[in-house]
């Protein structure tokens, strides 16, 4: 085995991935199954779980889909349960599920909207983070790997409650890397924009032809292209890396 190989390695590794099902999340789910890890797929349809299930299985890991709704506290005690009862061990756990859904206006939030954005993007990898980065620490070590947004930077008025939650995401990051080192690190990817299922509600060609400009890389994001920061933060490659935010978005200008 090559360097690179021994750096990137997950094999005999467990890892977490909320909102696994598609998108940047199925993406990560596949990358560490190819690097030798089992996984434990969690969103709230568990019908796309099971396919990616399937992938994951293809790929000679094991795999367990999850019915998992990121805003339940109880759902993240469940979460952490099964994953220990099926495996006894977590090495990476990935927060990525999320939810930024669209308002007319800002008084328009209602206290319902605000209280589930609140709770899928911020509550829920509190919980689910505290749960099992505990556990991690007791077993000797471990990678959490939380999924902001370059909303947390850069907030718009149509996505208010979203950044103050991602940008909640990032301090928590920084509290929970502090929290549970030397032996367990937690770090942030903090993405642009990505075209994921979530792009295909975007105004593509307008977006295309602003992102020539308004973008160093000149376009959006390719859902494979966050393999590279979840494999490092997930593995030994980062070893020296801990509260560390990440922006993946092609740099905006």
């Amino acid at each position: 085995m090559s360097l690179q190989e021994k750096m990137f390695d997950l094999t005999g590794k467990v890892a977490v991935v909320t909102g696994g099902s598609r998108g940047l999340g199925r993406e990560m789910v596949l990358a560490f199954a190819e690097c030798g890890a089992d996984v434990v797929i969690a969103s709230r349809k568990i019908e796309n779980c099971r396919a990616v299930a399937e992938e994951v299985r293809a790929l000679g890991r094991r795999a367990v889909p999850f019915a998992y709704h990121a805003a339940s506290w109880s759902g993240a005690d469940a979460l952490a349960e099964a994953a220990y009862a099926e495996f006894g061990r977590v090495d990476v756990l990935v927060n990525n599920a999320g939810m930024s859904p669209l308002y007319p206006s800002l008084t328009d939030v209602s206290e319902d909207l605000f209280d589930k954005v609140i709770g899928v993007n911020l509550k829920g990898p509190f919980r689910l983070s505290t749960n099992i980065g505990t556990r991690m620490v007791a077993a000797g070590g471990g990678s959490i790997i939380n999924v902001s947004s370059v909303s947390s930077h850069r907030p718009s008025p149509n996505e208010a409650p979203y950044a103050a939650a991602k940008a909640g995401i990032n301090s928590l990051t920084k509290s929970l890397a502090a929290a549970f080192g030397p032996n367990v690190r937690v770090n942030c990817i903090v993405p642009g924009p990505f075209l994921t299922d979530i792009s295909k509600a975007w105004d593509l060609p307008t977006f295309t032809q602003h992102a020539k400009s308004a973008y160093a890389l000149g376009r959006g994001g390719q859902p494979n292209e966050v393999v590279g920061a979840a494999l490092y933060f997930a593995s030994d490659a980062s070893s020296y890396t801990t509260g560390a935010l990440l922006d993946i978005d092609g740099l905006p200008l």
